[in-house]
């Protein structure tokens, strides 16, 4: 479902010259599976993501979605996936219907398609007491489920989580944990950042630990614990991070 072969992302700085958010960045996520990648704030998982979802260009590299080329077909790359974030906006004068329905009809969905998919989505994610919400009225955890029905409203193969957790209270972060899980269940690749061990490790299939842009280590949590010696994820990031800042510091 997703080919990134050596995604690299330079910016330039007047100050300090070109900066390296993205370093050769290569992986493969498969439908079926959650893909966590994993790093601290600042490490390019954002970058790498906005990549996938073509609102920025790579420098260098390729990247295959759903058998489309982010630079080449931006258009099929985003009728085929769906972009969840923490920060994903909601407008304060239309309902969770309206919102829903707007971004169906972005999507070219035909009426009585769009009505039956959102008709099932109120109802699987628990929408239906607030439909005729408005956005100024809903709190955090309606906005997050808004925003989930409106990234897979037309149900695409591909679904990207951005920190989609940050600021959620742990009631509301646990729903979206379980709804990715749901997900997975009916077949979709996914993309899932994050720096919250404990989310990864509930979740993932398979992870990458990412820092400044270069992929440190790659593969199931088990595997990556008795390849490295810890006793946890969380043991193995902290280890893997030092190591390449004793490497840097050295340089």
């Amino acid at each position: 479902m997703i080919e990134a072969r050596q995604l690299t992302k330079v910016y330039a700085d007047l100050h300090r010259g070109p900066f390296v958010a993205l370093d050769h960045l290569s992986f493969t996520a498969r439908g079926g599976e959650v893909y966590g990648l994993l790093g601290p704030n600042g490490a390019g998982k954002t970058t790498a993501l906005r990549i996938l979802s073509t609102v920025l260009q790579p420098t260098s590299g390729t990247a295959i979605i759903n058998g489309y080329d982010v630079v080449t077909q931006p258009t099929r790359v985003r009728q085929t996936i769906g972009f969840i974030s923490a920060n994903t906006a909601v407008y304060d004068r239309m309902t969770a219907w309206e919102m829903v329905e707007y971004f169906g009809r972005l999507y070219g969905m035909e009426d009585e398609r769009l009505r039956e998919r959102m008709e099932l989505l109120f109802d699987r994610l628990q929408m239906q007491e607030i439909r005729d919400v408005l956005g100024a009225k809903m709190s955090t955890g309606m906005k997050q489920k808004v925003s989930i029905a409106r990234a897979i409203v037309h149900d695409p193969p591909v679904l990207i989580f951005d920190e989609a957790t940050n600021g959620l209270d742990v009631l509301v972060a646990r729903s979206l944990l379980e709804a990715v899980a749901e997900l997975r269940q009916q077949g979709k690749c996914i993309v899932f950042s994050t720096h919250i061990m404990r989310e990864a490790e509930r979740l993932c299939d398979r992870v990458a630990i990412i820092n400044r842009g270069r992929l440190l280590a790659e593969g199931t949590i088990p595997e990556l614990r008795a390849e490295h010696g810890q006793a946890d994820l969380e043991d193995v990031f902290f280890s893997l991070i030092r190591r390449q800042e004793r490497e840097l510091a050295a340089v």
